[in-house]
């Protein structure tokens, strides 16, 4: 499996205060895509520039496209504009593929009801499992996208840290991308506020 499915599988799998918004997902996906492929030594970081190499053939789809993705000379991609270029549905994506791979399965439901679809659920399966056993083990990677897109508490002093610069480098990345949307999020909320406001007369 791949920290982007993991990080997928934990998202379904643990309970949350807040349901995970797709956009924060996406883009924690992407960054997860970014981890895996400098831990395949497919890319390496010039500061915030991901400069490509000769990747190996990927054991997953979605990350083949992610290499493929990449621009290959400069100016080369900036983490900040992979992320959002990339993120874009990306979530939708992996779901597609957990599904077309039977990690997934549609839920049977007690009635016909021909305005739903049916809802997805994880099969008992040894990706599940392998996810599950690297979510209880706190490892870093997964514990710190985990906790950008609210499943799990930020990593206290105690927890295990990420001892690479290039994956803290895409991480802090990460992060810098969710507080972004945040703020868009805040921003639009106020913007259709106040034009409610003026209709109402407020």
């Amino acid at each position: 499996m791949t920290t982007p499915r993991d990080l997928l599988i934990a998202a379904m799998d643990q309970p949350t205060r807040r349901p995970v918004e797709r956009g924060d997902l996406s883009l924690a996906l992407a960054g997860g895509e970014l981890i895996d492929l400098l831990s395949a030594q497919a890319i390496r970081l010039d500061g915030d520039q991901i400069v490509p190499s000769h990747p190996p053939a990927m054991p997953d789809r979605l990350l083949d496209e992610a290499a493929a993705s990449l621009v290959r000379e400069a100016p080369y991609d900036s983490l900040d504009d992979y992320l959002w270029r990339r993120g874009r549905g990306l979530a939708t994506a992996y779901l597609d593929a957990l599904e077309a791979d039977g990690q997934l399965t549609r839920q049977r439901l007690t009635h016909w009801t021909p305005s739903r679809s049916s809802p997805t659920v994880l099969v008992d399966s040894p990706a599940r499992r392998e996810a599950a056993d690297r979510w209880t083990s706190d490892e870093p990677v997964l514990a710190a996208l985990a906790a950008a897109v609210g499943i799990r508490d930020k990593p206290t002093g105690d927890s295990p840290g990420v001892d690479d610069d290039a994956v803290a480098t895409v991480l802090a990345a990460v992060d810098d991308a969710l507080r972004d949307l945040e703020f868009q999020r805040q921003r639009r909320a106020l913007d259709e506020a106040a034009f409610d406001n003026i209709w109402r007369g407020g």
